[in-house]
C-alpha cells in the first residue's frame, strides 16, 4: 500500500543508499553498501566550496567481505565525495572490524572499533545493512542454515520475529517461548 497523497511540496534533499551481495567464485561473499546524498540547490560548504544541484554531498561506500560463517574477512571502504577535506582519511579505520563476526553483538563491537571519533557517522549507517544484506544474500544460496543463522540475528528485532510470534512457532519451534501479553522484551542488537 503506498503512502497517502502528501500536501504541495519542493524535495530538498536525496539519500540513495544500495546494498548488494555477491557469491565470489573462491567461495567468499562480498557484500556492498554505497550512500549518496543529493541536494536540490547548490550548497555552498565552508571547507569544499560550492557543491552544484544533484552533485553529491557524500558518495561514500564499503564492501564487507565474509564467509559461510559470517566471519570478515576484509573491509574496504570510500569515500569520494565528502563535505570535509580530513573525511576520506578515516576510511582504512575500518579495516578494524575484519576478524569481526556478524551476529549477536556484531553492532556493539563496531561502536568500539569504529564508532564516534574513530570513525564516519556515515560508513557506520551502512553497517546494519550490510549485516541484513549479508543474510539475505546467503539464503537461499549457501550451505550454511540461513534460516537458523537469521533466528540468532533476528529473534525479538521486530513483531514477526518475536520469540512468541507464529513465525517462530512454526519455523523454529525450538526457539518459540511465550511471554505474557505486554511484556517488554529488549532484542541484543547485531
Amino acid at each position: 500500500m503506498p503512502l497517502s497523497k502528501p500536501v504541495r511540496r519542493r524535495l530538498q534533499h536525496r539519500r540513495k543508499v544500495e546494498c548488494r551481495g555477491f557469491l565470489r567464485e573462491d567461495g567468499l561473499w562480498d557484500i556492498e553498501a554505497r550512500m549518496l546524498d543529493l541536494k536540490a540547490d547548490t550548497v555552498e560548504l565552508p571547507l569544499r566550496g560550492d557543491v552544484p544541484a544533484g552533485e553529491p554531498i557524500h558518495d561514500l561506500g564499503l564492501r564487507v567481505t565474509l564467509d559461510q560463517q559470517m566471519l570478515i574477512h576484509e573491509v574496504e571502504a570510500f569515500i569520494d565525495a565528502s563535505p570535509f577535506p580530513q573525511c576520506p582519511a578515516i576510511t582504512s579505520a575500518f579495516k578494524k572490524l575484519e576478524g569481526t563476526r556478524i551476529g549477536p553483538g556484531w553492532q556493539r563491537q563496531c561502536r568500539d572499533r569504529v564508532g564516534g571519533a574513530l570513525g564516519c557517522t556515515h560508513l557506520n549507517e551502512l553497517l546494519q545493512p550490510i549485516a541484513t544484506t549479508a543474510i539475505q544474500t546467503m539464503w537461499p544460496n549457501s550451505d550454511i542454515d540461513v534460516m537458523r543463522l537469521g533466528a540468532d540475528l533476528m529473534v525479538n528485532s521486530c513483531h514477526s520475529w518475536a520469540q512468541n510470534s507464529d513465525v517462530i512457532k512454526t519455523l523454529l519451534p525450538d526457539r518459540y517461548k511465550p511471554y505474557p501479553a505486554g511484556a517488554v522484551i529488549e532484542k541484543e542488537s547485531l
